[in-house]
């Protein structure tokens, strides 16, 4: 800037005897000037707080910015955090599952096998019984043929 408005109101021209310029004249465009001048550095003043305003601003929604993007990738790290442990939990209830399931055939194999035993040990005494009842009974029988001969001697 050449001029303050100070310094144009307090400019004066020399006069010439000759011909010289219109002192009203000149007086009315430096008061227009200076009007002029005045309203420009109003303005000039004005837009350079509305630009440190929204500077400013934009500092600030940058700042939002950022921490919604910070919130974002926390929240993503968090989701997949939930994922991986709700995925391992699941793997751990199958394997737990699997582990009982096969305690449970196990012990049902044992069972099968406790029963078969029972069983053949049951059938072995049955073979037991049955074989001793039947040598009885043929023994019975060898007697009472043998009391039926004395009997039928003693009486022929």
């Amino acid at each position: 800037m050449n001029y303050t408005p100070n310094e144009l109101q307090n400019l004066t021209f020399k006069k010439s005897v000759v011909g010289g310029y219109s002192e009203d004249m000149v007086n009315d465009v430096l008061d227009k000037i200076i009007e002029d001048y005045c309203e420009y550095i109003r303005e000039n003043t004005e837009l350079k707080d509305k630009i440190a305003v929204l500077n400013e601003a934009i500092t600030h929604y940058k700042n939002i910015e950022e921490s919604l993007q910070n919130t974002l990738l926390v929240a993503q790290q968090t989701s997949e955090e939930l994922k991986k442990n709700g995925q391992q939990k699941a793997e751990n209830i199958i394997k737990e599952a699997e582990i009982k399931a096969q305690q449970i055939i196990n012990e049902a194999n044992q069972e099968v096998l406790k029963i078969k035993f029972e069983y053949e040990e049951l059938k072995k005494k049955f073979q037991l019984y049955k074989s001793r009842a039947e040598s009885l009974l043929l023994s019975q029988l060898e007697i009472i043929k043998h009391v039926n001969e004395d009997t039928e001697e003693k009486q022929a």
